[in-house]
């Protein structure tokens, strides 16, 4: 397992061992070991949900690539059935969160937005945990 998936891991779950937790939820059929990336797949479900209703013809992704490193995905077609994609990543400083998006465009994000950040960022975590890995977001035991 990732060096950096198991220190992760560790401070969701508290476990020492994280990777018996790395088990398919039952009702997304047999168990058996999840990648990185399925990881991933998992919570980008969650986050794409954070930001309210995703338009129809859109796509949308958010997800933690790495302790310091959130990704904004998104892709739709325009009114002339031209395709769009926009991609920001947001990297997590000692300054602050720098905004890096399409275009060679930086920027640390500030007021309202950083507020949004860390409000979705929050939420992520709690519902991962929960619904990802059936743990406590606070305590990281075992839901029962």
């Amino acid at each position: 397992m990732n060096k950096l998936i198991r220190h992760t891991l560790t401070l969701l779950t508290g476990a020492e061992d994280p990777a018996v937790f790395l088990k398919v939820p039952k009702k997304m059929g047999p168990l058996k070991v999840l990648t990185e990336r399925q990881l991933i797949q998992m919570e980008s479900e969650i986050g794409k949900t954070l930001f309210g209703e995703i338009p129809k013809g859109h796509r949308r992704e958010f997800f933690n690539l790495d302790p310091k490193t959130w990704i904004w995905h998104e892709e739709y077609f325009d009114a002339n059935k031209q395709p769009h994609s926009i991609t920001t990543k947001y990297e997590v400083q000692d300054k602050g969160i720098l905004k890096v998006q399409d275009g060679a465009r930086y920027s640390y994000i500030e007021g309202t937005e950083l507020e949004n950040f860390g409000l979705a960022v929050q939420i992520y975590y709690e519902r991962a945990a929960r619904e990802v890995y059936q743990r406590d977001p606070n305590t990281g035991y075992k839901l029962s």
